[in-house]
């Protein structure tokens, strides 16, 4: 049976009755990306995202209001800022980091519940972030070196010592943070459990990481390179493995748009998963892979054991971290999904 989603927008949340004693509740957030730059100085050969530097007019706050303006019944509550990547010498760098602040900033204003993805950053500008994001996120992909010889040999900024600083950073700033691995870009299994087992330690000392995605590589129109699809049939040895090395307190997350088929989805669930990440109109990083409506998912899973939820951006367990402004837009989220 082929999964055939839908690119429409998540419903509303609406109330709903309190999960049964035999369900396991499996959560998503209804999401909204904006994009400030899809320039990027990486060249990532499975990229299916990026343009080249000078090609791509940069997102204005006036057409960011405009967007945010009409999603506002839409039951978007997060608003992912995801952006491709500046040099850290580049001259327009401080620009770039100034326009992804100011749309965070815009969207909080406007009621929307701001995570940010937008590469390695310094110290100071994740401290500056964390005063407009509910949370941020990271991909650390894969630890092992080697893929600096293949599909990041043109991607400065994927060196994992960089990747691993950030989450450190994040967990010493106290930002709750989203990272993950990329599966099938020339990765062995063994290289799962070696990143599994870094972001394990590193929660163990932060205690920061809320969530981390297996992210199966599916083939787009757009990468540079052919490359290979990771066989999602693998997926849930994947999730079972990650349950195994990391704490019981971090969520898996599988992106349902680049799962297969329903069965693939439903042994994920059963091998640990427990999240299917952000839910909107278009997934940005997999364009050819439309996300899934939240009817559709509902139609797959096992009213008897399932019970999909909306969720926010930042886990209920962090929310002491966030600012008094930050805490308070949340607490109002949160009391409208309890409704």
């Amino acid at each position: 049976m082929s999964f055939s989603p839908s690119s429409s927008l998540p419903s509303s949340p609406s109330s709903s009755l309190p999960s049964s004693p035999s369900q396991i509740p499996i959560t998503y957030s209804p999401a909204y990306t904006l994009v400030p730059t899809y320039e990027c100085f990486n060249r990532c050969s499975y990229c299916n995202f990026r343009v080249d530097s000078g090609s791509d007019k940069w997102m204005t706050l006036e057409r960011g209001k405009e967007i945010l303006t009409d999603l506002r019944e839409s039951g978007s509550i997060e608003l992912l800022i995801l952006s491709g990547e500046v040099h850290p010498n580049h001259p327009r760098r401080k620009a770039w980091f100034q326009r992804i602040y100011d749309l965070c900033e815009l969207g909080l204003s406007m009621g929307f519940l701001p995570h940010s993805n937008v590469g390695p950053l310094t110290l100071e500008e994740m401290a500056m972030l964390k005063t407009v994001n509910v949370s941020m996120g990271l991909m650390l992909e894969q630890v092992t070196p080697k893929l600096l010889d293949t599909v990041h040999r043109h991607a400065p900024s994927k060196r994992p010592e960089l990747r691993i600083r950030q989450l450190r950073q994040a967990g010493s700033l106290q930002i709750p943070l989203t990272t993950g691995l990329l599966l099938g870009i020339g990765e062995t299994p063994q290289d799962w459990r070696d990143t599994l087992a870094e972001i394990a330690q590193i929660h163990r000392h932060w205690g920061h990481i809320q969530e981390v995605i297996l992210q199966p590589h599916r083939i787009g129109t757009q990468q540079a390179e052919a490359g290979t699809a990771f066989d999602t049939a693998k997926l849930p040895q994947v999730v079972a493995l990650a349950r195994d090395i990391l704490p019981d307190d971090i969520a898996i997350q599988i992106p349902p748009n680049l799962v297969q088929t329903p069965e693939i989805l439903l042994a994920c669930l059963e091998a640990g998963a427990r999240d299917l990440g952000g839910i909107g109109p278009r997934d940005e990083v997999n364009p050819d892979y439309p996300h899934p409506h939240d009817r559709t998912l509902r139609e797959i899973l096992d009213p008897a054991k399932w019970k999909l939820q909306p969720r926010l951006p930042v886990y209920p367990q962090f929310d002491e971290w966030l600012s008094p402004r930050l805490r308070d837009a949340v607490e109002r989220w949160r009391r409208q999904l309890s409704c």
